[in-house]
């Protein structure tokens, strides 16, 4: 029977493994600024924040973070398309007209908007298309600022060491780093998996994660648009943009997978996938089903479903199997067994708390960073889409090891993607059993 891994210094010993393994390979950062010259003093009347990526997320954070008090002060927004940033300046301000005040000349537009807004605010609100996570997140932190990151926060092995590194760069620098994997913040969740923790369900057996769910919505292809253009609006559907749903949808779950686990890295995964159902073009590369286990050093698997296919049952679905009972997430939070529980303390929105931790440790001079959780989290989801692509079975070492890289040498709507359709207008596809691991 697999023992139990709440061993705090079994897990710390292999953390400090895997961020030193990291770490080593990771971009290094500018010089550190001075956090008085730099970011948001403690006790300052007011904090102005700047939103990266104006969709639907972003100005959902954007809300978020002001809902986390009134000295809280949208001066900055940045979007490549001018319609997404004007929209979501609109909205923002029916919904919070006093705590935004972004006008004309901080509105930024284009690939390098990013930059401007991040050298105007003390902290940076990153929402865009995954594939500039780690971009943009090390362009925060190099500058002194504080950070909320949406996940994933990479979406290939290259792009996690330069994540990785701004995490420990904001670390040294007392800079807050809260990211967007946001269960971690729900009151019921958290208090369920302490009492997994503490032993109310007895040693930890296996876990199950579904993420069961529709495709994202598309935006239709519009006259005069180029490939790339198409591409960005519609990016949750094109694997270099988004990492696909491992990466999108099914990394909440695993979250919650590796939380209950404490964090540590497993073995090795396998799994399966395909595209059966969403062929239409329109769905870009993406597939549409996932399957996929991790075998960990003490006998525990998990095993994490996905789907993204309409006319299914659908179902966000977390249970955890101990030998002494089960414990059930993220709806009605509850053990049954030897210690039956069921939550029913506070009920707050996750989305609203996580901005309030981070908006709380910046005024009190005391920051968050969630860099122990996040790239651990970010790297189940990047393993898992390796497996389910390739059909192999892949070891975490191996995977770490991996020198696929989506990052383009230059930005523009005019560039050329590095997907593109066939003759036949269907863009192709992984294929288990013949896509390589890279």
């Amino acid at each position: 029977m697999p023992t139990e891994l709440n061993q705090e210094t079994k897990t710390m010993t292999t953390r400090r493994a895997f961020l030193k393994s990291t770490l080593a390979a990771g971009t290094a950062l500018a010089a550190p600024l001075s956090l008085a010259r730099s970011s948001h003093a403690a006790g300052s009347d007011k904090i102005k924040i700047g939103l990266i990526g104006c969709g639907g997320r972003g100005s959902g954070a954007a809300a978020n973070a002001m809902n986390a008090g009134p000295d809280v002060t949208l001066v900055a927004m940045a979007d490549i398309f001018a319609d997404r940033a004007t929209g979501a300046r609109t909205r923002l301000k029916q919904l919070k007209p006093d705590q935004v005040a972004v006008d004309d000349d901080h509105l930024f537009i284009g690939f390098d908007a990013y930059q401007k807004v991040i050298d105007c605010v003390d902290v940076v609100l990153i929402a865009a298309a995954s594939h500039f996570h780690p971009a943009y997140l090390q362009a925060a932190v190099a500058a002194g600022k504080h950070v909320f990151c949406e996940k994933p926060h990479a979406l290939d092995v290259p792009g996690l060491k330069v994540a990785m590194a701004a995490g420990e760069e904001a670390k040294r620098k007392g800079l807050s780093l809260v990211s967007g994997l946001c269960w971690r913040y729900d009151p019921a969740v958290r208090e369920t998996i302490q009492r997994i923790h503490d032993g109310a369900i007895g040693e930890i057996i296996t876990v199950q994660e579904n993420y069961l769910t529709v495709p994202y919505v598309l935006r239709e292809r519009q006259p005069g648009w180029s490939e790339m253009e198409y591409q960005f609006q519609n990016w949750y559907h094109f694997n270099w943009l988004s990492g696909d749903q491992t990466a999108q949808q099914l990394i909440h779950s695993i979250d919650k997978a590796s939380w209950v686990l404490g964090d540590v890295p497993p073995l090795k995964a396998w799994g399966m996938g395909g595209r059966q159902v969403c062929l239409d073009p329109k769905y870009g590369d993406q597939f549409d089903h996932h399957a996929v286990v991790f075998e960990y050093e003490n006998g525990v698997r998990v095993f994490g479903f996905c789907r993204d296919i309409p006319g299914c049952y659908n179902g966000t679905t977390d249970v955890v199997f101990g030998s002494k009972g089960r414990a059930q997430m993220p709806s009605r939070c509850r053990i049954e067994g030897a210690t039956p529980w069921e939550y029913r303390g506070q009920k707050a929105s996750m989305y609203d708390l996580e901005h309030v931790e981070l908006f709380q440790g910046i005024r009190t001079g005391k920051p968050v960073n969630n860099t122990r959780y996040m790239y651990t989290t970010t790297m189940l989801a990047i393993l898992a889409q390796m497996v389910c692509y390739t059909g192999q079975e892949i070891t975490w070492e191996k995977a770490m090891q991996s020198t696929l890289d989506y990052r383009l040498p230059a930005y523009g709507l005019d560039a050329e993607p590095p997907v593109k359709p066939r003759d036949d207008g269907v863009y192709p596809t992984a294929m288990p059993g013949i896509t390589p691991f890279v």
